[in-house]
């Protein structure tokens, strides 16, 4: 019994990493913070260990090549709960994770891989697979970091869209000074934080009073439901479609000679920036001078011709058919010298027009031509974000900033395809006059991302010499020289790539799902979603429970066969097979992994005093039995023996949260603190 006890402790606790270049160093380090045993594989000693005492966080180090069985069999790999596989070769973590599923049909493969198509099919082959690609993982957080301005995370759940948002309070705040922190919360929005000014960002959620007044100054970080394309605009009035015969009705009372004359020179002066433009006005009047001429003239001159018959004569003669009019000898109809000559004239003018409007015609065509091979949008003048290096991170960083609708130019050494990111301003060459060309002096912030690390540094030191005040942010892969930086430049955001995907690679290690990530208060937050099974420590817990006892944030919960619920309940309970999504950090997740309650245990009772009708006791009692967790036949013995104080212990924003529940159906209660909460 106890050697099978002592087995299945260590398949809960053991985990395997394949790889220990800079990600697998740091999935390590991620590992260990959960308090596990973990063991790694690696073909050769590293020569400089990223984290210096890496190696004393290991419990076992094999040398080897990770695809041959005798290697896995060696690291135990039958008794591990997880293998991360994270080597620099997409090829070799293929090769290794099929290899893991024939030792261990059950453990957890977590892969570093960019390839979507094949991930997919592994995972319906393999099962408990879930792979991710290390360097677009973080590619958000970057874009996010650059934006500068209150958005910190934008993620998709379910087809909908959520951002976390930082505000600052002002005086004229209709909030400010009149409600309570709790009032914010509604179907499309969670408080997360609240601070004043004197305070610190916390380092987890649900650390702010519910029945807090809202100051002036004070700064609230929430989530909401929202759509990405319109989230980053000043908001417009909504302008009442007109019908068409109201809007040329206005257009005609406006119109005047003076405001004519005025919108004629103005057209006039515009087309003088484009000459091909104003030919072609110089000859559309000149075509129709001469034809008004001609008809007039023909029609003068020979009163039986009608206006028609005139105004063809003209319009043949200005398409060069004077022959066809005059060419027989003699001639049937005698003219006028001066008639027969003014029809030269049309003749000889409609073939130089004809000649313009044919050389038009071939500018117009090949303009076009070059437009389908070059014509990106010009650079930017002045708040706009630089992004140096246009890799597969830099692609999806811009990809991610246009969507914002933010305006952006890259600098790349390497020439861009012209399909590639049509809309996005490039500079190439050389990253020095680069920067100059992108008008860094005038630039909001800088994200320089390319995958040399020196090289991100010299163009962070260069860009803020040239503006000391653009916001800089710089991708780096090591954490020595992450934290190096931060002190060289403490107004810079320095991400490690690797040590946000190590977080996440981390969490999915676990089992998890790791949806989306950001960065709030220098910490990654992880959007996390988590299947209710059997033995699970969530399990039969109420949703206010998980929130205030762990530390997260539950954002998203869905029961089986039913539709998923953005915002849910505190009240709800959590039972197998529910579906839950939460934005926690790294030490969240192993709160819940070893279900450790963070801050304290339940220290608050509710101390139920009277009901004010028979209605409010019905009512008060279902409450209780909802928000508190209790039997309902538990809440309905204290309401009908009032005064009373409720057994079950509550956490403060839980018990708050009843007494004013309670309030609402004519029942008088109060908060009772415990002094000795078990």
């Amino acid at each position: 019994m106890e050697q099978a006890a002592s087995s299945q402790q260590l398949k809960l606790d053991c985990f395997l990493v394949c790889g220990l270049g800079s990600l697998g160093q740091h999935c390590v380090a991620a590992l260990k913070e959960f308090g596990v045993s973990v063991i790694a594989i690696e073909q050769r000693v590293p020569e400089n260990w990223e984290i210096s005492n890496l190696s004393d966080l290991l419990d076992e180090f094999i040398i080897g090549d990770c695809r041959q069985k005798k290697v896995l069999e060696q690291a135990q790999i039958e008794q591990c709960r997880a293998v991360v596989i994270v080597t620099s070769n997409e090829r070799v973590n293929t090769e290794t994770a099929l290899i893991a599923r024939q030792l261990n049909p059950q453990t957890r493969l977590v892969v570093r891989s960019a390839q979507k198509n094949l991930n997919r099919l592994l995972s319906q082959r393999l099962g408990n697979f879930v792979a991710y690609e290390a360097t677009q993982l973080p590619a958000p957080a970057f874009a996010l970091a650059a934006l500068g301005c209150e958005t910190l995370g934008f993620f998709q759940l379910d087809g909908k869209w959520l951002r976390v948002v930082t505000r600052q309070m002002q005086a004229g705040d209709p909030w400010c000074n009149r409600r309570q922190i709790w009032e914010l919360n509604n179907r499309s929005c969670r408080v997360l934080t609240h601070l004043t000014p004197s305070m610190e960002m916390p380092k987890v959620f649900r650390r702010w009073d519910q029945e807090t007044i809202i100051l002036p100054g004070d700064t609230i970080v929430c989530i909401e439901i929202t759509d990405p394309l319109f989230s980053q605009l000043p908001a417009t009035p909504i302008e009442i479609p007109k019908h068409w015969w109201q809007f040329w009705q206005e257009q005609f009372k406006s119109l005047s000679w003076d405001k004519f004359q005025q919108k004629l020179i103005e057209f006039w002066y515009d087309s003088h920036r484009n000459q091909v433009q104003r030919v072609a006005i110089v000859c559309t009047i000149t075509v129709i001078f001469l034809l008004v001429c001609g008809t007039v003239l023909f029609n003068w001159q020979y009163p039986e011709v009608t206006l028609p018959e005139a105004f063809h004569t003209t319009a043949i003669l200005l398409l060069g058919g004077y022959a066809d009019l005059f060419g027989e000898f003699p001639a049937q109809v005698t003219l006028p010298w001066w008639l027969q000559l003014f029809s030269l004239g049309l003749t000889l003018a409609g073939t130089a027009l004809v000649g313009v409007l044919y050389a038009l015609l071939t500018q117009a065509l090949l303009s076009t031509r070059f437009q389908f091979l070059q014509q990106r949008p010009p650079v930017p003048s002045q708040d706009h974000i630089i992004l140096v290096g246009l890799g597969r991170v830099g692609q999806r960083v811009a990809t991610i900033l246009q969507e914002f609708q933010q305006p952006l130019v890259a600098l790349t050494r390497r020439e861009l395809e012209p399909n590639l990111l049509p809309q996005l301003p490039v500079i190439g060459g050389n990253f020095t006059e680069a920067l100059k060309k992108a008008n860094v002096a005038t630039a909001k912030s800088l994200l320089i991302a390319t995958d040399d690390e020196i090289l991100n540094l010299e163009i962070g030191l260069m860009a803020n010499n040239a503006n000391p005040k653009v916001g800089l942010v710089i991708r780096t892969f090591e954490q020595r020289l992450s934290e190096n930086l931060k002190q060289m430049l403490p107004e810079a955001q320095v991400l490690c790539a690797y040590g946000l995907a190590a977080e996440a690679f981390a969490g999915a290690a676990f089992g998890e799902h790791i949806r989306s990530l950001f960065r709030l208060n220098n910490q990654t937050i992880l959007v996390t979603e988590y299947k209710i099974e059997a033995g699970d420590t969530l399990n039969g817990l109420l949703l206010a429970e998980v929130a205030c006892g762990y530390g997260v944030v539950p954002i998203l919960h869905q029961q089986p066969h039913q539709d998923a619920k953005l915002m849910p309940s505190d009240d709800i309970k959590l039972v197998v097979g529910d579906r839950m999504v939460v934005l926690a950090t790294i030490n969240g997740l192993q709160r819940i992994e070893g279900g450790k309650i963070y801050i304290q245990p339940k220290q608050w009772r509710v101390q139920v005093e009277k009901a004010l009708t028979q209605d409010a006791v019905f009512e008060g009692a279902n409450a209780i039995a909802r928000i508190s967790g209790c039997t309902l036949q538990q809440a309905r013995k204290l309401m009908k023996n009032l005064p009373g104080t409720l057994p079950t212990p509550l956490y403060r924003q839980q018990a708050q949260r009843l007494v004013r529940q309670l309030s609402k159906r004519q029942v008088l209660a109060f908060l009772v603190e415990i002094s000795h909460p078990q």
